[in-house]
């Protein structure tokens, strides 16, 4: 996602040759890409897109993997039908169709997508976990639904002329160090604010050498030096759900 005062483009990074494990279905009137556990938990996890969309296959795997480890994942087509952003898309026009796909106007499909996992997936615990344009939504949700168990949002921008400690339940935050998208001062005001105000539980994570898109663009196999942090984010993320969840 862009930094919406200084837009920049966001590198795609290593689109991953997946096909997934779960299956496509309609949920009112969005599509979502849905994959169950081993064996049922009664715990559910809502995963926000970034700006590639719904069926960008990075996302699916990273849903995938939160299956495996005990819970239905939903990866709902939060533009509602838009078309995602392309990687060869002319990144001039980038704000104006950031504009038609606001990540904190989403309450009419979190709202379906809650109760399509309460009726028909059994879900009795339900966290949400957000990459870019979804880590600015997990924000968003985290302070707006206090159903949602325990959010985790990775490399969301940070907006400093708005509440952002209300949060309703634990919450994790995920940062790269050296993101060209969200500068550590954003990070840095976020911290000071959820540290005053915020009566919820919290952590702020910053990666050392990380990029945006790190935990979810990136090949574990990449290189020797990014692959240890790219295991302990996803560790981290899966602990906090366990923990919370």
């Amino acid at each position: 996602m862009a930094n919406e005062a200084h837009p920049c483009p966001c590198d795609i990074g290593h689109r991953l040759e997946y096909g997934g494990m779960g299956q496509e279905v309609q949920v009112e009137h969005i599509k979502a890409y849905v994959t169950k556990p081993p064996f049922h938990t009664g715990k559910a996890v809502i995963v926000i897109q970034d700006i590639f969309g719904w069926q960008f296959p990075n996302t699916r795997y990273m849903a995938d993997l939160i299956a495996g480890n005990g819970y239905t994942t939903i990866v709902p087509d939060f533009f509602v039908g838009q078309e995602p952003w392309h990687p060869s898309g002319d990144w001039s026009t980038f704000p104006e169709w950031l504009k038609t796909r606001d990540a904190r106007k989403i309450d009419k499909e979190v709202d379906a997508v809650l109760t399509y996992l309460q009726r028909h997936c059994g879900a009795q615990r339900i966290g949400v976990v957000g990459f870019c344009w979804g880590g600015v939504a997990v924000h968003h949700v985290m302070m707006t639904y206090p159903e949602l168990r325990a959010g985790v949002s990775v490399y969301g921008i940070v907006k400093d002329s708005e509440d952002v400690h209300s949060l309703k339940n634990p919450t994790l935050f995920i940062f790269a160090e050296n993101d060209a998208v969200i500068p550590l001062e954003q990070v840095s005001l976020l911290t000071q604010k959820l540290k005053k105000h915020c009566k919820v539980e919290y952590q702020i994570k910053t990666f050392s050498g990380q990029t945006h898109g790190f935990v979810h663009r990136k090949r574990e196999d990449c290189s020797a030096e990014d692959k240890p942090y790219i295991d302990e984010a996803r560790r981290n993320l899966l602990e906090w759900l366990h923990k919370y969840v």
